[in-house]
């Protein structure tokens, strides 16, 4: 079974083009070094009826939205192999990039898939 690193991160809308360019480069990156999937995806239908909506989780801030982000791997020796080479080119570059949101309030987990549609 496949290997899931998940992220949820509150971006203000503002920042979105600039979200959406760092991410194209993550993609390129993760990709590049292995991974099997990389996706970005933007908040579209956010105010839910039932559970808890995203929003309220991450206590979304007036102008921010939510992103929802996945990178897929064979495993998690895999996840752990390309994150490390991964990081091993990111360190190589002479300044990292300004975040286009708060790190601080970011979710992310490694996660064992239990079902593969």
């Amino acid at each position: 079974m496949s290997y899931v690193d998940g992220f949820v991160i509150p971006v203000p809308k503002k920042n979105l083009k600039a979200y959406a360019r760092m991410a194209r480069q993550g993609a390129r990156m993760w990709m590049k070094h292995g991974a099997l999937d990389y996706k970005e995806c933007v908040g579209d239908d956010l105010q839910v009826k039932w559970g808890l909506p995203f929003p309220r989780l991450l206590k979304l801030k007036p102008g921010e939205t939510v992103v929802f982000s996945y990178i897929v791997y064979k495993s998690r020796a895999h996840r752990d192999r390309v994150n490390a080479k991964v990081m091993k080119e990111m360190e190589k570059t002479a300044q990292p990039p300004e975040m286009p949101f708060d790190m601080k309030r970011m979710a992310y987990g490694g996660f064992k898939t239990l079902v593969d549609g």
